[in-house]
């Protein structure tokens, strides 16, 4: 057995795949437009709200430089994933990447992460954006009903109406072309990205330096935690992560760092883009240096307008302008932030539908679902299917506590990425590499480490939510996957010949 579960499907076979008509994805896609989506999907709550979080309870207004880390770790990363992305430009992301190199079981293990990864991360962005919508229309004087809020608590129930209707609306676009979801990204990146620039600009002028001293606070206990609250490494050595100080910069970037997850979505759509090996590196390592300065920036900015000790967790840079004297820019800012996740829902559910497809086309998920529209040429029905599934588990779910799961299934994607590419340099130099990372295998092996960093300060009731819906995809792939894999029929073909 152990030799099947670790059966590779070689590039070459991953490309012919692609050519096939009845399960060929249409090309169209250009470095802009993906660079677009990856600003798209990065830019969410997260420059809103966990600047913030990270500024008042562990690094003070050196928030800034905790970005900064968080982008390093995502910059390595990044260059993993760009060269990957160029030498196999197929659908699936790590998925397909860690089916070249490491293996059938460990291709399943990565898919089944990001099939929860972007489902439930598009489900609780579908909610905040809900949230917002609510908020904004609250100020107008229109109110929803509670039951179809999702907030009924006097009866126990309610249904998320506007976060049901965003996933379904965002499905039909996907379902007619990649295209015109670029052109819908575009728009929404503009005015959110705007948004953001006024922010800045604006901010700069409410700046007092002295909310600048201390720059780094003095290092404060933390007290000591037994829970599955607790992060993982507290429970392990007992030893807890400082706030302030010198390390709560490195604390706080394991915060922050939820901030930029969705870079990597930008490698799902590299079988759609017309010159993949040059534009797809272009596009996630664009994408996550125009995010990390816009970060940087808000954390500059608001720290500078108030004093990270008086920052509001919930809304700190609205918050902020309102202790100047402006709250129009609070209002500003909701829409902001309301227009930004409309993005983020549409390609997060972007690039679950592609994983989920690669896997059906090799036959780990039932083929059905690697047909292509005839005439859109979009994987339309995992796209339909699982745009109804999480529109359901968006009107009825408080996604709140499981949000983290997020994070850990895209570190986890991150290491698998960053070992792969140790692995096919060495298994297959010969490949052509139109983007080579640097510094092989110094800066992968460095990937790891700081991926498995931030996942140990998670919580570990996070590790034991991860470990469950990992046994669940352990249990559909012995049932399911291993026997019916293409893999699994080509060596069974010769076997059955007479």
């Amino acid at each position: 057995m152990g030799s099947t579960l670790f059966r590779t499907k070689n590039v070459e076979q991953s490309l012919k795949d692609t050519e096939e008509p009845e399960h060929a994805l249409k090309k169209s896609l250009s470095a802009l437009d993906l660079t677009v989506f990856g600003v798209g999907v990065i830019i969410g709550t997260g420059i809103f709200v966990l600047t913030g979080t990270a500024a008042r309870n562990t690094a003070g207004p050196a928030v800034a430089l905790s970005f900064v880390v968080a982008g390093v770790v995502c910059g390595l990363a990044a260059l993993c994933y760009a060269e990957f992305a160029s030498t196999v430009p197929v659908a699936g992301s790590a998925y397909t990447f860690s089916y070249a190199s490491l293996g059938e079981f460990p291709a399943w293990i990565i898919g089944w992460d990001l099939v929860l990864e972007l489902a439930l991360g598009t489900a609780v962005v579908a909610v905040g954006w809900s949230g917002y919508i609510h908020s904004l229309l609250d100020n107008a004087g229109w109110h929803l009903p509670e039951y179809l809020s999702g907030r009924d608590g006097a009866h126990g129930f309610g249904f998320d109406i506007l976060a049901a209707v965003l996933v379904l609306a965002l499905t039909a676009i996907l379902v007619v072309g990649m295209k015109l979801s670029a052109r819908v990204t575009s728009v929404v990146v503009a005015i959110k990205v705007a948004v953001v620039l006024v922010v800045i600009i604006a901010g700069a002028f409410f700046i007092h330096s002295g909310n600048y001293s201390p720059f780094i606070p003095p290092k404060e206990a933390v007290p000591a935690g037994g829970n599955l609250k607790a992060p993982l490494i507290q429970l392990m050595i007992g030893w807890a992560p400082s706030n302030f100080g010198v390390m709560g910069i490195f604390t706080a970037a394991s915060v922050v760092f939820f901030a930029f997850i969705g870079f990597d979505v930008v490698a799902t759509a590299a079988e759609e883009t017309r010159n993949p090996q040059r534009d797809v590196p272009r596009g996630i390592i664009g994408s996550l240096i125009i995010c990390t300065a816009l970060y940087v920036a808000v954390a500059v900015v608001v720290t500078g307008m108030q004093k990270y000790s008086r920052l509001s967790v919930d809304a700190p840079l609205a918050d902020a302008f309102k202790a100047t004297g402006h709250p129009w820019f609070a209002g500003l800012i909701s829409f902001g932030a309301a227009v930004g996740l409309t993005t983020v829902c549409m390609i997060l559910l972007l690039g679950q539908s592609r994983v989920f497809f690669a896997m059906s086309r090799d036959g780990l998920l039932p083929r059905f679902f690697s047909h292509t529209h005839p005439r859109f040429r979009t994987p339309y029905r995992p796209t339909i299917l699982l745009g109804v599934v999480i529109a359901i588990v968006a009107g009825f779910t408080s996604l709140s506590e499981l949000a983290e799961l997020v994070n850990i299934g895209t570190l986890f994607a991150f290491i698998v990425v960053a070992i792969s590419v140790i692995i096919l340099r060495n298994t297959r130099p010969d490949l052509e590499r139109s983007f080579r990372t640097p510094w092989v295998p110094v800066l992968p092996v460095l990937s790891v480490l700081a991926s498995l960093w931030l996942m140990l300060n998670l919580p570990a009731e996070t590790w034991l939510r991860f470990a469950v819906w990992m046994v669940i995809g352990f249990a559909v792939y012995f049932l399911y996957g291993r026997t019916h894999s293409r893999l699994a029929q080509a060596e069974q073909a010769p076997a059955d010949a007479p």
